[in-house]
């Protein structure tokens, strides 16, 4: 038996209003209204929604048989529709971490406090061995839509590296490349010009104003081999839940509660295209249908069809994924805990959310 068999599995309703349709019901409105207060809300049946009862159960089976979850909760208009696993528990969020850092940025790019044209240079910014004078020219809005053209080693793996072209042969802001370079000196940069530590700024700027659940500071810790690179990888543990508030709070541009937590402003530039899909790199990965924003992937290119226009996700290596789909208001968080060799590909979790689109009933394909 997987251990996911073991799981209670909650299944519960879909609402399935689409935001900012020309025309939009009362309802539709009010939606955007809907969020979570001490713990989420639960709708009491599919159909009451325009969801197949019949058809979430097979996805149910779908996640037993096909993935490796430990933690889904899939939201639409700021309620919960299922769950699955245990959603309370702290996990490692893998390369989620950088997205979460995007949404960090937001306050204090808008305050004036952080300034992305400002190069490595003007941070003091080298690594182990030196950084090369081009690379120091460098901005930190190139660190943060990796396109710095640094293609020194990083603390830590697990991104395209293998394929980067020659040190100093790429003038910052031409050529995208997924490096962890980039993205850990993003969160030294954060930190030297916010003199905050970003698990603080997390705890103070995100964690509290939306109501995280489980949120614990002390289980966040950076990690990384600081002989290759000074810079370690600001590594995130959260619940499923709480992943679930950060993707709900990008679903409404920003906004909880009527408090504008991320400018809306900010939110459109992360999930803006940086890099359309024709000049992702290396070229093999152009034909998976994403383009890059800032530290988001955004679904992008001719290929890309309804209702994943317009959405975009944090991917995590071993099956982290924070996905928004703002054509179907839905928010799923997902997670696969990275003990015992457990793995959710990206494959079998695409499955997944076709199956969940393909459960709404007659009338409600919008």
């Amino acid at each position: 038996m997987k251990p996911q068999q073991r799981i209670h599995w909650a299944v519960l309703v879909l609402a399935g209003s689409l935001i900012g349709t020309p025309g939009a019901s009362a309802q539709t409105v009010a939606a955007r209204d809907v969020f979570p207060g001490e713990s989420w809300e639960n709708y009491e049946q599919p159909e009451d929604a325009g969801y197949s009862s019949e058809k979430l159960q097979a996805i149910r089976q779908y996640v037993i048989d096909e993935m490796h979850t430990t933690g889904l909760v899939i939201v639409v208009g700021g309620k919960v529709l299922g769950q699955f696993g245990d959603v309370e528990e702290l996990s490692y969020l893998a390369s989620c971490r950088k997205s979460v850092l995007a949404m960090l940025y937001g306050k204090y790019v808008q305050e004036g406090v952080i300034d992305l044209d400002r190069t490595l240079a003007d941070l003091g910014m080298n690594d182990v061995g030196g950084l090369l004078p081009i690379e120091k020219t460098a901005t930190v809005r190139h660190l943060i839509t990796a396109r710095s053209g640094v293609y020194h080693p990083a603390s830590n793996g697990g991104d395209s590296s293998a394929d980067a072209p020659e040190r100093g042969s790429q003038k910052p802001g031409e050529y995208f490349l997924y490096n962890n370079w980039d993205f850990n000196a993003a969160g030294a940069a954060f930190e030297l010009m916010t003199k905050k530590n970003i698990y603080d700024a997390l705890q103070e700027d995100l964690a509290a104003p939306i109501g995280m659940q489980d949120f614990d500071r002390f289980a966040q810790t950076k990690t990384g081999d600081l002989t290759r690179s000074q810079y370690p990888a600001y590594h995130v543990w959260l619940s499923t839940r709480d992943m679930a508030r950060l993707g709900h709070l990008m679903l409404r541009e920003g906004n909880w509660k009527g408090r504008q937590v991320v400018s809306k402003k900010w939110i459109r530039e992360m999930v803006g295209v940086t890099t359309p899909v024709s000049e992702m790199n290396p070229p093999k990965i152009r034909s998976r249908g994403f383009g890059y924003g800032t530290m988001w992937w955004l679904w992008d290119g001719p290929q890309v069809k309804d209702p994943f226009v317009g959405g975009y996700t944090a991917k995590g290596y071993m099956g982290q994924y924070i996905t928004i789909l703002p054509k179907l208001d839905l928010v799923v968080a997902h997670k696969t805990k990275s003990d015992y060799g457990r793995f959710t590909s990206w494959q079998s979790y695409v499955g997944f959310l076709e199956r969940l689109i393909d459960a709404r009933l007659e009338g409600n394909q919008r």
